[in-house]
């Protein structure tokens, strides 16, 4: 390493969000300018730790070479960095934004120290790379002669479809939304992620690489705006289902039909498409001006919802979590490498607590029922304690409460995909609903139909979805010419 007692010498320093009091009044990004020389410092704390577990399955899915381009950062060698960075990493840009980085998780030097600052790291040297210009499009000098159909342009899709480009394959991928993206886009709000100067930048690359993009186009719904899953069948030499996990799970209490009970990604999805669209001013969103607001369930996705209903400039804002408040440090029966399961502030807590001078979190709490109104509209939530007996949740006698609520947004996760294509197709499903096919084959039951993604293993991480993305774009390849070099 650069430095082989850095990791001694300097403790970590993560780089800083923007203010919270400044980054409330935009839903630009919240991250502030790379500092170089901190940049340097922080990668010295790499140590020579002989095996590096950030680089595992359990750190880090697509196996980034990263006490490879720390040591680079290091040595001001930003140009090979990139180099080592996106030999195995298609979106650096998107992996250091919003990752919520179990590499850091696996840190050798976490056992003992606060980890090495991977993420922060990674994201200035995709940052670098555009901006000195050394990101250029993948145009494969020849082609295969080989069609392939990729439906949903999420992370997964996305990846597959650049690897599969990359080979000389023709690559036309399908996505039903105006943008492409599919949650990079619509599902994470601009201030974690970028749309026009960071998704669509890498879009754009994609398209002079040579992949044809269709929007607005669902796959097999029978609406005006669709095409038949069996017609792409027939043109094309294999289909690859990228679709994602999007059927989100419900919360069926009392008075769940009242008017301001909404899925979270129904409200940050239509918030997004309204700021790129007018700038929030065509109304096509739900506003949190001026109301109480309760989130339901926490995660990304709720701490999303939180941060945007605190920029729209809501009244007042609760997050209800049904399991404990988390531990400081680490449990024993939760050891290194695993990802550690300890108390956090993400940026949406950190804004609430600036707003309201608290976190806006209440911990083992469950909703009994939605209050409404005679006219149908939500006024608030009755809820109850909860405690752990035996492994099951058992309600406190006498802790019921009742908080006001104008808007509740159901944060809980996702049980599977939607089945429409799917059924169209005849795939198997496994227990969970989820489309069946092995990890590290992503053949389905169908011939030349792949899966890939949120929509075969279940709700995961952005990293993983690259990961099966570019693993499924290998098998893919291996199938239509008998060998691949993709890794």
């Amino acid at each position: 390493m650069g430095k082989p007692t850095g990791f001694m010498e300097f403790p970590r320093q993560a780089a800083p969000y923007r203010p919270a009091k400044e980054r409330l009044l935009d839903f630009n990004e919240i991250y502030t300018d790379h500092d170089i020389q901190r940049l340097s410092t922080q990668s010295a704390r790499c140590m020579d730790c002989g095996v590096p577990f950030c680089q595992s399955e359990e750190g880090c899915p697509i196996h980034n070479l990263i006490p490879e381009f720390n040591d680079l950062v290091f040595r001001d060698e930003w140009r090979e960095a990139l180099d080592r960075l996106q030999k195995t990493n298609n979106f650096p840009e998107f992996t250091g934004r919003v990752c919520p980085a179990p590499c850091e998780g696996s840190c050798v030097l976490g056992i003992t120290d606060p980890a090495v600052t991977i993420k922060n790291i990674e994201m200035a040297i995709i940052d670098r790379g555009f901006e000195e210009g050394w990101v250029t499009p993948n145009i494969p000098a020849t082609r295969t002669g080989k069609t392939i159909a990729v439906i949903g342009s999420g992370p997964a899709g996305l990846a597959a479809a650049e690897q599969l480009n990359r080979v000389g394959h023709t690559v036309t991928v399908y996505e039903r939304a105006d943008r492409v993206g599919g949650l990079l886009m619509y599902g994470i709000p601009n201030m974690k992620l970028g749309k026009e100067d960071v998704v669509e930048r890498r879009v754009n690359l994609l398209r002079e690489a040579g992949i044809t993009f269709i929007t607005g186009t669902s796959v097999g719904d029978g609406s005006n705006d669709s095409v038949s899953v069996t017609e792409l069948q027939g043109q094309h030499d294999i289909v690859l289902l990228t679709t994602g996990a999007t059927v989100p799970r419900d919360l069926p209490i009392d008075g769940r039909e009242f008017t301001g009970v909404h899925f979270a990604m129904d409200f940050l999805s239509a918030n997004t498409k309204s700021l790129l669209d007018s700038d929030l001013q065509d109304g096509n969103h739900i506003s949190a001006k001026g109301k109480d607001v309760i989130v339901i369930g926490g995660g990304d996705t709720g701490t999303d919802c939180i941060g945007t209903s605190l920029r729209h400039g809501c009244k007042s804002l609760v997050n209800f979590e049904l399991f404990p408040k988390p531990p400081e440090s680490r449990d024993p029966n939760n050891p290194w490498p695993t990802w550690p399961k300890i108390f956090r502030v993400d940026y949406g807590h950190e804004e609430a607590t600036e707003v309201q001078g608290e976190d806006p979190r209440v911990y083992s709490v469950s909703s009994l029922c939605f209050l409404g109104n005679e006219r149908g509209e939500l006024t608030g939530v009755r809820t109850v304690e909860v405690e752990m007996k035996n492994g099951k949740f058992e309600n406190v006698p006498g802790s019921e409460k009742d908080w006001p609520a104008d808007l509740v947004f159901l944060a809980m996760g996702f049980l599977g995909p939607e089945h429409t294509a799917s059924d169209a197709l005849g795939l198997e499903y496994d227990e969970r609903s989820n489309y069946k096919a092995d990890y590290g084959q992503y053949k389905t039951n169908v011939d030349n139909v792949f899966v890939a993604g949120d929509c075969r293993r279940g709700q995961s991480l952005v990293v993983r979805a690259i990961n099966e993305g570019r693993e499924a774009a290998r098998e893919i390849d291996r199938h239509l010419m008998g060998s691949t070099e993709l890794p």
